[in-house]
């Protein structure tokens, strides 16, 4: 397995672990993250998920130009397509998902955090999409997400110049949340994790649903959504955490 799973109690932790090449992503990591991915959609004991890379210098960087060096345009295109189909799965889990940035996140990787719902980045995290330098196009929905995350223009520079930015930059640019020291990014994306987790389970999923339904339609209609999820929250669980609430005492 190419990417390495562990548990802290209701938080789970995937890691893309290829440490010593700085964990490029190839057809095998995208089979062991989609079959990882699949099943902790499927574990309801999983409140929240975070995605980060083996080792203390690289998030991802990029995809594996080794694989991609004589690779035909139609084994190009099936990569692609099952690239997307992955980071279609992890952008839609069920639970929310908090990319540990520790390091280089290049061209997939970039890619990788574009998925992801909420960016904790490392002071030496590092973020380009380079991939016009090596004569090809981002191919793991680069194009299309990262334009919607900072906008037409500053999506274009970095693509169609491929300059590094440091992590301080790519918070200045809406990429990431926040930015902190390095030893302390652990801590950092545990406490937040932490904080969700300590939330409605079922809540946090249907406005993480809510989220997403809504990016790519008109407000009305987004609200519609959010009506109908806002119904589906009224459960068993809102009734104990009211009731816990109105009583002036924990859930």
């Amino acid at each position: 397995m190419l990417v390495k799973v562990s548990r802290d109690g209701d938080i789970c932790t995937i890691a893309i672990d290829r440490p010593q090449v700085m964990n490029p992503l190839n057809t095998q990591v995208f089979i062991d993250l989609e079959r990882v991915l699949d099943e902790v959609a499927a574990d309801d004991s999983v409140s929240v998920v975070i995605i980060t890379g083996a080792g203390d210098k690289s998030f991802v960087a990029g995809a594996d130009i080794a694989e991609m060096q004589h690779m035909a345009p139609g084994t190009a295109y099936a990569l692609s397509t099952r690239a997307h189909r992955v980071f279609d799965k992890l952008e839609n889990l069920p639970q929310p998902t908090i990319a540990a940035i520790n390091g280089f996140a290049l061209g997939g990787g970039t890619e990788v955090v574009l998925s992801c719902d909420i960016r904790i980045a490392s002071e030496r995290a590092k973020f380009a999409a380079p991939e016009v330098s090596l004569g090809i196009t981002p191919g793991f929905g680069g194009t299309q997400r990262l334009p919607r995350a900072i906008g037409v223009p500053k999506a274009m520079e970095l693509m169609l110049t491929g300059r590094m930015i440091d992590a301080q930059e790519a918070v200045d640019m809406g990429l990431v949340n926040k930015v902190v020291p390095h030893e302390e990014l652990g801590d950092a994306v545990l406490k937040t994790a932490r904080a969700i987790a300590a939330n409605g389970r079922n809540a946090v999923r249907l406005t993480k649903r809510a989220v997403r339904a809504g990016q790519d339609i008109d407000v009305q209609a987004g609200c519609e959504i959010e009506a109908s999820i806002w119904a589906l929250s009224f459960d068993e669980e809102r009734t104990a955490r009211m009731t816990a609430f109105l009583e002036k005492r924990k859930k």
